[in-house]
């Protein structure tokens, strides 16, 4: 049962779950599953201090939602914070940093740095694994998940626990990055691989929408081009029809149209305007207003179309300022909005 001294008033109470709330797995309807991963960041790294930061943040944010009331009371419990999975990725970012700097020196991996490749690619390999086989058992259970990341890499175990679980079902991807790219840098699992390999590996997967996208290589653009399952909404196309007149909800209408009944939303941060995550891995100029995700995430809650699951990557705390929770404040509201837009009627 709850505990009967809980308080959805009282925002000073920290347990060290998301949004302090007290619900047990068994009690919710929603469980969020952290990842901290960061391994394969090309950029900025941090992204595996995420979960942490939001849920720190996440106990300052007030329970009841403008568009969704009290829905949290359907429960919304927290998964423990895998600390294997966190140490690992402090080991293999210091592997993944001697990688990086080898090809930038116009050196292919070979002799120890392959060896640090593979060692990587087997650990990212068993990763999905284990995200996979967790999310399906609570999805079995009849939960819905989200997850929290980490890197853009971290759902692709989820992503195809989704397609065993649900049948044919769509992606709502925001972000600034196609992430269409194959094995980037030698990763396979890489953060700028996720679409190309959900794509390739996530079973009954029938389309993915891409929505901000504003940052992306001549390969990726011909996947784009020339998959039929690949539908996306370019920031510089939105921006323009804005600029000339198109209101936000038309544009809106148009996205979700592409979509398939049961929808799963991957959401990585930096698709919206950098003042919103200015620490994250790969900040990119332009992307979506906060109030604008929301309304799309409020029209796909409202057109009878299904969140089926949803995941949040690339939230970074301020690498040199811990007293600015800026990134952390707006992820875990992106969050509670993701839950809470799944979670209703």
């Amino acid at each position: 049962m709850l505990d009967t001294q809980f308080d959805p008033n009282d925002i000073s109470i920290s347990n060290g779950c998301y949004y302090a709330l007290p619900y047990s797995i068994e009690q919710s309807a929603l469980v969020l599953v952290s990842v901290p991963w960061d391994v394969t960041v090309s950029y900025g790294k941090g992204t595996a201090g995420g979960p942490d930061a939001i849920i720190e943040a996440s106990e300052q944010l007030d329970l009841y939602d403008h568009h969704c009331g009290n829905t949290y009371e359907k429960g919304i419990a927290t998964m423990p914070i895998d600390e294997e999975i966190l140490e690992e990725s402090a080991e293999l970012r210091r592997d993944a940093e001697r990688i990086i700097a080898c090809l930038a020196e116009g050196e292919q991996p070979r002799g120890d740095i392959k060896r640090r490749l593979d060692k990587i690619n087997d650990a990212s390999t068993r990763l999905n694994e284990k995200i996979f086989r967790m999310t399906s058992d609570l999805m079995t259970s009849g939960k819905k998940v989200g997850l929290v990341g980490g890197d853009h890499s971290t759902p692709l175990g989820y992503m195809r626990a989704v397609g065993k679980h649900h049948g044919e079902f769509g992606i709502l991807h925001i972000d600034a990055h196609a992430d269409l790219r194959e094995a980037y840098e030698g990763f396979k699992y890489s953060h700028a691989s996720i679409m190309f390999n959900a794509l390739r590996e996530v079973e009954n997967l029938k389309s993915i929408t891409q929505v901000g996208i504003r940052d992306y290589c001549e390969a990726e653009r011909e996947i784009i081009d020339t998959d039929s399952r690949v539908t996306t909404f370019f920031d510089a196309d939105m921006a323009a029809d804005k600029f000339t007149g198109v209101c936000w909800s038309d544009i809106c209408d148009r996205i979700i149209d592409t979509l398939p009944q049961k929808v799963y939303v991957s959401f990585d941060i930096d698709g919206l305007s950098p003042d919103n995550c200015p620490s994250t891995g790969t900040p990119v100029p332009g992307g979506l207003s906060f109030n604008e995700a929301v309304f799309l995430l409020k029209k796909l809650s409202d057109s009878g179309k299904e969140i089926i699951g949803f995941d949040l990557t690339e939230v970074a705390p301020n690498p040199t300022d811990s007293e600015n929770h800026t990134d952390a404040n707006i992820g875990a509201r992106v969050l509670y909005k993701l839950c809470n837009f799944s979670l209703k009627d």
